[in-house]
C-alpha cells in the first residue's frame, strides 16, 4: 500500500513542492527553513525530486518508498559525527562526489539537516558545485534561520519557509517516560526504549515522543520554581532533583535532534536508554 508523504502542518507548501517537481520547475537547490519539521520536509522534497511517477512524490514508487525508509543511495545526508560543526574536508568530498553519476536515481541528493553546523569557510566550498554542479546533483538544506547561510548560498537557492506544525497533546508514551525520568526507574526506561525498537516505530514518532517528553519535564520543571501549574505526567511526591531534569531535557533535546539524521530507530532507542541512566 502507498505511504502517503506529507510535510506535518504545511499541507499547501507539499502542495507547491509536488506541483514544482511534476512542472520540472523545482530548484535544483533548495533551502527549507522555519519552526516546522525540517526533516520530514527535506524527505519529502527528496522524494519529489527523485519520484518516477505522477503526482511527485506520489509514495508508492521504489524511489518514494527507499526515501521513506531512508535507505536511497543517491539520497545523502551530510552530517559529520566527528566534529561539532561540519569539516571543509567533508563538504570537499561531497563537492567530488556530486560530479559521479546516480546509482539510481534521477539525482544525487545532498541533504544538510542542521546547516547552524556549517561555517562560512565550509560553505564556499560548495558555492561552485553548486552553481556549475552536473545536472544530476541537487541540495537541501535545512535551517530553522536560513541567515546562518551566506547570502551566496541563498542567491542560488529557491527558499521554502515552514510554519509550526500543529501542537498535538502529548502522548501516554510521552507521559510514561516523562515519569520513569522523574521517578528514576533505569530498569523500567530500559524496557520501556526496548519495547520502543520492537513496535517498529518511525523516526518521525520517535521525534514526537521526545519532543512530547521533553515538553512535560521543562513544564515540571517550571513548577517546581514556582512558575507553572503542575501539569505533567505524574511525578513522585517530594522534590524534583533539578539537576537531573535539566540533564534529561539536554539529552532528550540531543536526541530529537538525531532524529533528523540517517540513523535507525533501534539504535536511537538502545542509546536512549544508556543516556538516561542518570
Amino acid at each position: 500500500m502507498a505511504q502517503k508523504m506529507t510535510i506535518p502542518g504545511n499541507t499547501a507548501l507539499a502542495s507547491h513542492i509536488s506541483h514544482a517537481a511534476e512542472c520540472g520547475s523545482l530548484s535544483h537547490a533548495v533551502i527549507l527553513s522555519g519552526q516546522g519539521d525540517l526533516a520530514a520536509a527535506a524527505r519529502f522534497a527528496a522524494a519529489a525530486m527523485q519520484c518516477t511517477a505522477g503526482n511527485r512524490p506520489c509514495g508508492a514508487c521504489a524511489a518514494c518508498d527507499k526515501i521513506g525508509r531512508d535507505i536511497h543511495p543517491d539520497v545523502i545526508t551530510v552530517v559529520d559525527e566527528d566534529h561539532k560543526n561540519i569539516a571543509v574536508d567533508v563538504l570537499r568530498d561531497v563537492r567530488a562526489d556530486a560530479y559521479i553519476l546516480p546509482n539510481e536515481g534521477q539525482r544525487k541528493i545532498y541533504i544538510f539537516p542542521d546547516c547552524s553546523k556549517l561555517e562560512a569557510r565550509a560553505q564556499n566550498v560548495m558555492l561552485k558545485v553548486i552553481e556549475e554542479g552536473p545536472d544530476h546533483a541537487s541540495f537541501i538544506f535545512c535551517a530553522e534561520n536560513s541567515s546562518v547561510l551566506l547570502p551566496t548560498i541563498r542567491s542560488r537557492a529557491v527558499e521554502y519557509k515552514l510554519a509550526p506544525a500543529e501542537k498535538t497533546s502529548a502522548s501516554e508514551d510521552a507521559h510514561r517516560l516523562c515519569s520513569l525520568i522523574l521517578q528514576r526507574k533505569r530498569t523500567q526506561i530500559v524496557s520501556f526504549c526496548t519495547d520502543l525498537e520492537n513496535r517498529k516505530i518511525s523516526r518521525e514518532e520517535l521525534q514526537q515522543l521526545l519532543s512530547d517528553t521533553r515538553t512535560l519535564l521543562t513544564d515540571v520543571l517550571a513548577a517546581s520554581y514556582g512558575t507553572a501549574d503542575r501539569t505533567a505526567a505524574a511525578d513522585p511526591a517530594g522534590e524534583i532533583d533539578r539537576r537531573r531534569v535539566m540533564a534529561a531535557i539536554d539529552i532528550l533535546q540531543q536526541f530529537i535532534r538525531n532524529c533528523g539524521y540517517n540513523i535507525g530507530v533501534g539504535h536511537l532507542s538502545g542509546a536512549l536508554s544508556v543516556a538516561l541512566d542518570l
